[in-house]
């Protein structure tokens, strides 16, 4: 299995591209990750909140470990971040990781996701939320390896 990154917004651009591109020349398998960007609803507010959580939602396999990225979500260490992303892997299931568009996304997504995880009670442009997660996922496959990536 593999991660897979679902991301409400538009293509990486460059500055992003080059830095995730960094990470995932490094990345091997179970940790290798593929990116999906979903396009932004038309719509503002709760009903692009709702179409875009819809479109997600379909986009995710049953039995698809479901990560959200929210501010409100739970703050954990990389060793921590690790563990879990390595247990679901080990299970031979996928992680899917989602980065919401300008709204958020609504219930459905937030109760279908076994993790929901905050970078930082900060908000980040989603560009920016790209390549930290890049960096994480990184981190993460080091630190599941006992390589000395990540240092205590």
């Amino acid at each position: 299995m593999s991660i897979k990154v679902l991301a409400v917004g538009k293509k990486h651009e460059a500055w992003v591209k080059d830095g995730i591109d960094r990470y995932e020349k490094r990345l091997r398998k179970p940790f290798d990750v593929s990116w999906q960007l979903l396009p932004h609803s038309a719509r503002e507010g709760d009903a692009a909140r709702a179409e875009e959580s819809e479109r997600i939602l379909q986009r995710v396999d049953r039995d698809a470990f479901l990560v959200l990225l929210d501010e409100r979500g739970e703050n954990v260490d990389s060793p921590a971040l690790a563990a879990r992303l390595h247990a679901a892997l080990g299970q031979g299931t996928q992680v899917v990781v989602v980065i919401g568009g300008a709204y958020g996304v609504d219930e459905s997504v937030r109760a279908r996701a076994q993790f929901v995880w905050s970078l930082s009670k900060l908000v980040f442009p989603h560009q920016l939320v790209r390549l930290v997660l890049a960096e994480q996922l990184y981190r993460a496959q080091e630190i599941a390896g006992g390589r000395p990536y990540h240092h205590v």
